[in-house]
């Protein structure tokens, strides 16, 4: 699902897309001694929530009614170039900064038809609210939810920039996995490369790689973002959270060593698998030439004796057939040990390759 703006437009030009889902709104405000969590139709109702608890956590999923995401932004003051990079969503992953808020753009794994792709996480940092937008239901922050819930860790007794961690936190750790089933995937691809070189392999090889060209794009700008929010020095970002951003920060760069690490893998598995199958054609060419080699000789002994002249004594002779066929016999077993000898046949590493080896160095 994508949007486009055309050409030329006026910054802050709010465009949908028509088949984008139409949003539904969820509320959690909690705090030490409270917790609500409930959907809501009417985005007016945002209003009775905001800023009566500590922290409030407003999700949008869908972006396919402007009316509503207009409504939002005038609720939480919204600047108009944020509201429109919301909707666009084809932003890479950043950091900006306007006068009451932060504006934090991630990347989320998702599995679009069976292939691996990412949507769009937009989140606005307040002093006491978290307001995030997603492109259709469903994401990896049942967790924070539960954990705010259930009054699990030191959620409910901070404010709405360590909310802002956890959500980025949830996001970055949500890449393991799928790296975990990368690496499983490539080792399997890696053992079999060199058994069984079939095209399948390779093609195995190039969707791993363009999985970890997608991870690359989503994590590597994120880096940056993540980098801003630990070492920046925006007010609603406390130094307490910082550190923790700083914990986040790291988990973006081990993402990255691991992508980096299996996308040399996966070109080495691709040189193996060129080499592995190189290999195997120079195997079937050399046993074909030999065969072709063989036959010769043969070729040229039969071709002597089919001339059809008068003058042949051979032909006129007795024993000629079977001295004609031990002399073919005789040929093909003198060029068999002398490509042994060299060799050329039989399996690597035999006595004959080490003599053939000695004879050279003699000389």
């Amino acid at each position: 699902m994508s949007s486009s703006v055309p050409p030329h437009s006026p910054p802050g030009t709010l465009t949908v897309d028509p088949e984008a889902l139409k949003p539904t709104i969820r509320i959690i405000a909690y705090g030490p001694d409270a917790f609500v969590d409930h959907p809501i139709e009417d985005p007016h109702q945002i209003k009775e929530c905001l800023h009566k608890y500590p922290v409030t956590w407003v999700n949008v999923d869908g972006l396919g009614d402007l009316e509503t995401l207009k409504v939002i932004g005038e609720i939480f003051g919204l600047h108009r170039l944020a509201l429109e990079d919301v909707v666009h969503v084809r932003q890479r992953p950043k950091v900006d900064e306007y006068e009451n808020q932060l504006y934090i753009v991630a990347r989320m794994i998702d599995q679009l038809n069976g292939r691996l792709a990412t949507d769009q996480l937009s989140m606005f940092l307040g002093k006491d609210y978290v307001l995030t937008f997603q492109q259709r239901p469903g994401d990896c922050l049942d967790a924070i939810r539960l954990h705010a819930k259930e009054k699990r860790g030191r959620i409910r007794d901070a404010g709405a920039d360590y909310l802002a961690y956890a959500i980025l936190d949830a996001v970055v750790d949500e890449y393991f996995p799928v790296l975990e089933a990368d690496g499983d995937r490539l080792e399997d691809l890696e053992d079999n490369v060199l058994i069984r070189p079939e095209t399948t392999l390779a093609r195995q090889v190039h969707e791993t790689k363009r999985d970890l060209l997608v991870l690359r794009r989503a994590i590597w700008p994120l880096r940056e973002a993540v980098s801003v929010l630990q070492r920046g020095t925006s007010p609603l970002i406390t130094n307490e959270t910082r550190f923790y951003f700083r914990d986040c920060y790291d988990h973006t760069i081990q993402v990255l060593d691991l992508i980096e690490i299996y996308r040399e893998l996966c070109s080495g598995l691709i040189e193996m698998y060129m080499t592995a199958v190189s290999h195997r054609m120079n195997e079937i060419i050399k046993v074909l030439t030999i065969i072709s080699t063989l036959f010769i000789p043969l070729t040229f002994i039969v071709g002597l004796y089919g001339m059809n002249f008068d003058f042949m004594p051979e032909l006129h002779w007795r024993w000629g057939y079977p001295v004609v066929l031990m002399l073919m016999a005789g040929v093909t077993l003198c060029m068999l040990f002398f490509f042994w000898r060299k060799g050329w046949i039989g399996p690597a590493g035999t006595p004959a390759a080490g003599r053939d080896a000695s004879d050279h160095e003699s000389s």
